[in-house]
């Protein structure tokens, strides 16, 4: 799971292994496996590398940098709190 910004500021966790591709629009486009997309503030420079930490992390049996325990996404809302 990576946090991305939305164009609006708004946050969000987003599952990595959804990610079907990232392209400069010239704002971020991420397009997710299930057709859906989003635009936002991140560059794919950024959203690649947040990817290879958590990935990085997860196979050292650490927690990814900057993730939070106390981080809870409210799937009805659509937000993390």
């Amino acid at each position: 799971m990576i946090a991305v910004t939305r164009l609006d500021g708004a946050h969000i966790v987003l599952n990595d292994e959804q990610i079907e591709s990232i392209e400069q629009t010239p704002d971020t486009l991420v397009s997710l496996m299930n057709g859906h997309k989003l635009l936002v503030r991140d560059t794919p420079a950024d959203l690649v590398q947040r990817v290879i930490a958590f990935k990085q992390a997860i196979s050292a049996g650490t927690q990814p940098r900057g993730a939070s325990r106390a981080l809870v996404v409210d799937p009805a809302a659509g937000t993390a709190r």
